[in-house]
């Protein structure tokens, strides 16, 4: 299947909650909240381990002199106001190492991160989202007397740094034909690498489950359909809710190694009251040879929770 730039989802959960806004208020812990967690991690390290270990002792794995390994990298650049009318920029720059199997594939994704706004927005999966977040403000008061005028304003910041690595895992488990669909299962899990103290993350693992859906059609067209849930680990004080998302696809062969295609995306808002973000994605994978590829994106924002724009180009060498 075609990964879109956007599936660092296939698709990356990244969360940024930016800290120095101030303390939390206190919250008291929770356990079974706490133990649920555990028990999710620990299911979905379980799961990857698994389709590592089922498609590793497949009598499917690649024949002798097939590529077996993939690296790769991309650099993605969005901004938007995201309804809040200050305008944030985020560049999101992920590594990849895959091993390839015939019945799947397990990823390492190391991903690096430079954002600058109001602290209004964080990645999730790869992807800004309105997390409701505040920067400090600054107070500046000109004139004299009584002419004097105090203003407040909101600052900016720009904070960068390693964000959260990566790992998932795919596994097919329905072969396609002209009539019915491939069908892959995928589990990922986010380690919470990034720098919680410059507010590049939540300092708390998350868990997705999903599944991919790829149907070859007639006169070179080819559908997908994509669908999944992410856990989205507690911060205590910071109402995050887990995330539902989905896209549909359509592509098309201009010739047997280019291929073009048009998403439509949309994710859960991870706050509640904002709107979910919604965009459109053009993206176009070229096969140079079988074993380098280049891919790029374009995509524009349908609702104030996506970027008003995102342009990604990648490259990926397989060997």
């Amino acid at each position: 299947m075609v990964d879109s730039p956007n599936r660092v989802r296939s698709l990356q959960i990244a969360n940024f909650v930016r800290e120095w806004v101030g303390p939390h208020p206190p919250v008291r812990s929770d356990p079974l909240r706490t133990s649920l967690s555990t028990l999710r991690t620990t299911i979905l390290v379980g799961i990857l381990l698994l389709l590592f270990f089922v498609v590793l002792c497949s009598p499917l794995v690649a024949a002798a002199g097939d590529p077996n390994w993939q690296v790769g990298s991309s650099v993605t650049h969005s901004s938007g106001d995201y309804g809040t009318g200050s305008t944030t920029s985020i560049t999101y720059v992920p590594f990849s190492i895959r091993r390839l199997f015939d019945s799947g594939d397990i990823t390492l994704v190391i991903p690096y991160l430079s954002i600058t706004g109001n602290c209004a927005v964080t990645l999730l999966s790869g992807t800004p989202n309105n997390t409701g977040g505040t920067c400090p403000t600054t107070t500046t008061t000109t004139g004299q007397g009584k002419k004097q005028v105090t203003r407040t304003t909101q600052t900016s910041t720009t904070q960068s740094g390693l964000g959260d690595i990566l790992l998932r895992g795919r596994y097919y488990v329905v072969d396609g034909t002209a009539t019915v669909p491939t069908v892959a299962l995928i589990a990922r899990e986010k380690f919470p690498t990034a720098d919680s103290a410059q507010g590049l993350g939540t300092g708390r693992f998350d868990e997705t489950l999903g599944v991919e859906l790829t149907q070859r059609l007639p006169s070179n067209f080819v559908a997908f359909a994509d669908t999944g849930y992410t856990f989205i680990g507690h911060v205590q004080g910071v109402g995050l809710r887990n995330q539902w998302y989905y896209d549909l696809g359509l592509g098309y062969y201009f010739t047997k190694t280019l291929l073009g295609s048009v998403y439509y995306e949309e994710w859960r808002a991870v706050v509640q009251g904002l709107q979910n973000p919604q965009d459109l994605l053009f993206a176009l994978n070229w096969t140079v040879t079988d074993a380098f590829r280049l891919n790029s994106a374009f995509q524009i924002g349908l609702s104030d929770g996506a970027p008003d724009y995102g342009i990604t180009f990648g490259a990926n060498l397989r060997f």
